[in-house]
């Protein structure tokens, strides 16, 4: 498939709504990639949609408060293009034991009345302590890659409404903990990852990877009408056995859709013409 276009978004602006530091993944790499002009909005604060630690609780899903950050950066700069991200942290889908981090990035073009999604997902830095022990807070914080990776506290547990953030150096670390611990009517202090962009390196990878993958989407325009956004909505199953020559897991085709028009394609996903039997329910059972 080569239905690419670098020409839709020249010279656009477009606003990007974040108060967490996403500006200096995404601002370059879209400016660069599409030639278009992100416009930062910072004069509201999406902590109010939620935070992850949780003294406000997100109550929408995750793709409907990106959407609700790409309309409310819209508004305010009065822009028919919008972006926005959001990020959530939960237990993998695989094992439910590795700490998961999934990233939506959005694009909404009232222009063209479309709605592009970027995604990106994997491991993420996502962990937490109750202790009373200084050593065994100091083991936590170097396992998680403190101080680069940020860390959040709180006096006896978790859902406790005193919360510290913006701890980043040991020096912070050791007076705080000190100090919550003396405050805390069980002793015990509660230390978490901070799930903030800017404050958590890996969630910072995952969203360029979101981006990315939006990037891709935004420069796959349909080969009918041209408007971006021809993407894979469906795959297919089935590629050969090549000792039985029998159905597979492995996907053969992937099915483009477009949007605006409908205009669709069915398009090989790979140049293998046979699958290995590991694959292969019959051979491999």
């Amino acid at each position: 498939m080569n239905y690419v276009s670098h020409n839709y978004y020249l010279e656009k602006n477009i606003a990007f709504l974040t108060k967490h530091g996403k500006e200096m993944a995404i601002i370059p790499l879209f400016e660069k990639n599409v030639f278009c002009h992100i416009k930062h909005v910072m004069n509201y604060d999406t902590d109010q949609l939620g935070t992850f630690s949780r003294d406000v609780q997100r109550f929408d899903n995750q793709l409907v408060t990106a959407r609700n950050k790409a309309r409310i950066g819209m508004e305010i700069s009065e822009l028919k293009l919008g972006l926005a991200s959001e990020g959530a942290f939960g237990s993998d889908p695989f094992t439910g034991f590795i700490p998961w981090n999934r990233e939506l990035i959005v694009l909404i073009d009232d222009e063209a009345q479309t709605e592009i999604i970027g995604e990106a997902q994997g491991p993420g830095n996502h962990h937490s302590i109750n202790t009373t022990d200084w050593s065994e807070a100091m083991a936590f914080a170097k396992k998680i890659g403190f101080p680069d990776q940020q860390i959040i506290m709180r006096p006896d547990h978790e859902n406790t409404g005193r919360i510290i953030k913006n701890i980043n150096s040991w020096h912070l670390y050791e007076k705080f903990f000190s100090n919550t611990k003396s405050y805390s009517t069980t002793g015990h202090v509660f230390i978490e990852t901070d799930g903030r962009a800017y404050a958590n390196p890996m969630r910072m990878k995952m969203i360029t990877e979101a981006a990315k993958d939006l990037l891709k989407k935004m420069q796959s325009c349909c080969p009918n009408c041209g408007i971006p956004g021809f993407a894979v909505t469906k795959r297919f199953r089935g590629l050969p056995c090549g000792n039985c020559k029998g159905p597979t897991k492995m996907f053969y085709k992937d099915l483009y859709a477009c949007q605006k028009c409908g205009g669709h394609r069915e398009i090989k996903c790979t140049d293998q013409e046979w699958a290995y039997p590991l694959y292969c329910d019959f051979c491999n059972p």
